[in-house]
């Protein structure tokens, strides 16, 4: 799909920022004409020393010492994918981006609205505007692609391979996805399996030939349907477990024992259990089966007990929340880099046919976040 080049002024607010990235088409897979964009709203900064690498961008500041010490280094990232379009008729959360008055406020309406264009927004302003007179810290910048698909096509984790000095001296980093204002700390980890199973394929009028491949997942079933999900408290969050089937399939004809089925379970698991301990636990209880695992992505701990986020917490006013879903703070946490996920907008509107986002939201996430890296 070809898209017209875009120009991005920083110097606008932060709703008409929010609105021209949401102008801009960027399904997984076609941030190109958004990432062009923003490199070129960036290379006018002096005080940014910017690295491409395909469609995501590293911005970095290099204030050198102060007071004879190192700055501390905050990093900062969003994506810059959205999911699809939607086909739902009337929908109002698509390209180009709608702007409505409800309840008193303004309101963008748009694909990316809550994830997560409205972040991006707030740290490609902050990008452009704070400069050594106006932060103590260094900071670095991270605009990336490829987040809302397989994790194998992640930009993030492209910039951690290929250009890991650039990111791995932050001390502490936010990740902009939506916490309607609040900050969420660390993220349960994720894995996705099958269990597959087989049988001996036989003509349904004389089943007594064949062996049933889809009976054969009733012990799995049952499993799950009988799991209680636990919820585990660390750092002071309580994150709850879901152990759940996603997908089955098998079978070839309504008149034909199958003799091939597989179940597609997905487990969320807490930060207080490695990758490798939530392995061995899903093959504990379904140790019958032979489990394919075809995602492992691992919790990420909240991120909490630091100072820096000590201050954060100060300078937001609101308690803490734990961070059910998967963020890439777990890619970050992997590489030793304390993180958080604070952003503008409510998570459950992401990829929904009408996402949008407060003005009101977005101003007081990037007022927050401004005022919390001006001082130290």
């Amino acid at each position: 799909m070809s898209h017209p080049t875009a120009a991005i002024d920083t110097n606008v607010s932060m709703p008409e920022l929010t609105r021209v990235l949401l102008d801009i088409y960027s399904v997984s897979g076609e941030e190109k004409t958004l990432a062009d964009a923003i490199y070129r709203a960036l290379e006018t900064h002096p005080h940014l020393h910017l690295v491409r690498d395909g469609d995501a961008i590293i911005a970095r500041t290099d204030f050198g010492p102060q007071n004879g010490q190192q700055r501390t280094r905050i990093l900062l990232a969003g994506h810059l994918d959205t999911v699809p379009l939607p086909t739902v008729a009337g929908s109002l959360g698509t390209v180009p981006s709608r702007v409505v008055e409800e309840d008193g406020d303004w309101v963008l309406y748009g694909r990316g609205a809550t994830d997560m264009k409205g972040g991006v927004a707030v740290q490609l302003k902050l990008a452009a505007e704070l400069t050594a007179h106006e932060t103590d810290y260094d900071l670095t910048y991270i605009f990336y692609d490829n987040e809302e698909v397989a994790s194998e096509k992640s930009g993030l984790a492209r910039l951690i391979r290929n250009h890991g000095e650039l990111i791995t001296d932050a001390d502490f980093g936010v990740l902009l996805e939506p916490t309607d204002g609040t900050i969420e700390g660390g993220c349960n980890g994720t894995m996705r399996f099958y269990l597959r199973t087989t049988g001996l394929a036989a003509h349904s009028g004389r089943a007594w030939k064949g062996e049933n491949a889809i009976h054969h997942l009733a012990d799995a079933l049952t499993t799950l349907a009988h799991f209680t999900p636990q919820t585990y408290r660390v750092q002071g969050l309580d994150y709850r477990e879901g152990l759940n089937a996603v997908q089955v399939s098998g079978g070839v004809a309504g008149n034909v024992i199958p003799d091939a089925a597989a179940l597609h379970v997905n487990y969320r698991f807490a930060p207080n259990k490695t990758l490798d301990e939530a392995v061995a636990h899903v093959q504990e209880l379904f140790q019958e089966y032979e489990l394919d695992f075809v995602d492992l992505s691992p919790a990420a701990r909240p991120g909490l007990d630091t100072p820096l986020a000590a201050s954060l917490i100060a300078a937001v006013g609101q308690e803490p929340k734990p961070k059910y879903g998967w963020t890439d703070v777990a890619r970050l946490s992997e590489i030793g880099i304390p993180a958080v996920n604070f952003g503008p907008g409510d998570a459950l509107l992401a990829h929904t046919d009408n996402e949008h986002v407060r003005f009101s939201e977005l101003n007081r996430c990037y007022s927050e976040l401004r005022s919390w890296l001006m001082s130290d």
